[in-house]
């Protein structure tokens, strides 16, 4: 499969197959990851990474992907120091920064904001997050990590957990795992219920994924509980933030009721919805599960500019 010079907007742009693909690169990936192997793959290609909103895990990975790869990384993390704060538009931004790289990552706070930077861009864009919509590079690293420590992704009872209205996350994988047939439990307050939507989007597939607001039901046959926070910067109004934070806990209580093989996997960063206590715990995955974007954001990145696989 040809992926040079491609966009990386949203993970419903990939087939079934496309996404398999990767996910079988990114294992080769590891021990590049882990620095047990060197590659020069990238060598003199330049990556520019633009983050318009906080970000430590997906930034960070990103870079050190690149770095893996012996390729080299410029950007901002605070647009509150570019031109952007003298007023330049976004697309004169990417215009730059397509000038100046052979390929961007931009996570904005606006939806729709990495499509139209691909469009004034002529080197691939890859979408580290815009606003409450897409988190392609995330989802493709939640299914590695399923894929990995379960040995497979279709079949398993997923629950999806927190602020499914808001989450970006959540409605990116949601959107993959139905393509792979696993079963969808969704669990949030009624007013951060996943939006309708995704919901038909499920459905195209043959997936009818249950919705409750019972954590302590659903947990008892999941195999993957995947939980988020409630994002305060995504609320309109502070009230309503207020009224719903912290209305879930994982906690060791709450394990008790689980499989012995449930594995639970967080996108971080985590406020108050998994105890600390869970870290030490046969369960706990978010860890792993974050150190998977570098590999698999290094496939990424050899298949976008590399032209070939290592």
């Amino acid at each position: 499969m040809d992926f040079r010079q491609r966009d990386i907007i949203s993970i419903k742009d990939f087939s079934k197959e496309e996404i398999v693909s990767i996910l079988e690169y990114a294992k080769r990936m590891v021990p590049y990851a882990k620095g047990q192997k060197q590659t020069t793959h990238l060598d003199q290609k330049i990556l520019a990474t633009l983050f318009f909103e906080p970000s430590t895990r997906t930034r960070l990975s990103f870079e050190s992907a690149m770095h893996r790869l012996g390729g080299r990384v410029i950007g901002f993390s605070d647009p509150s120091g570019t031109s952007q704060k003298k007023g330049e538009s976004l697309a004169d931004t990417i215009r730059m920064a397509d000038a100046y790289s052979d390929a961007i990552v931009i996570r904005h706070p606006q939806e729709g904001a990495a499509r139209l930077a691909a469009e004034f861009s002529d080197v691939p864009v890859l979408n580290a997050g815009d606003g409450a919509g897409q988190h392609p590079t995330q989802c493709l690293l939640d299914l590695f990590t399923i894929l990995t420590e379960k040995k497979k992704i279709q079949g398993n009872n997923v629950v999806l957990l927190g602020d499914l209205k808001y989450g970006r996350t959540v409605h990116s994988l949601a959107y993959a795992l139905s393509l792979f047939k696993a079963n969808l439990t969704f669990v949030s307050p009624e007013t951060l219920k996943m939006p309708k939507e995704v919901f038909a989007e499920c459905k195209q597939f043959g997936v009818e994924p249950a919705s409750t607001t019972n954590l302590e039901k659903a947990i008892k046959d999941a195999d993957v509980l995947y939980a988020t926070r409630i994002q305060k910067e995504r609320f309109p109004d502070a009230e309503e933030y207020n009224r719903v934070v912290g209305s879930y806990k994982v906690d060791l209580p709450l394990l008790q009721q689980a499989k012995e093989d449930l594995i639970i996997m967080h996108p971080l960063p985590r406020v108050v919805e998994i105890d600390p206590q869970v870290d030490a715990t046969r369960h706990a995955r978010y860890f792993i599960q974050a150190f998977n974007g570098v590999p698999v954001r290094m496939a990424l990145l050899s298949l976008i500019l590399g032209g070939k696989k290592l």
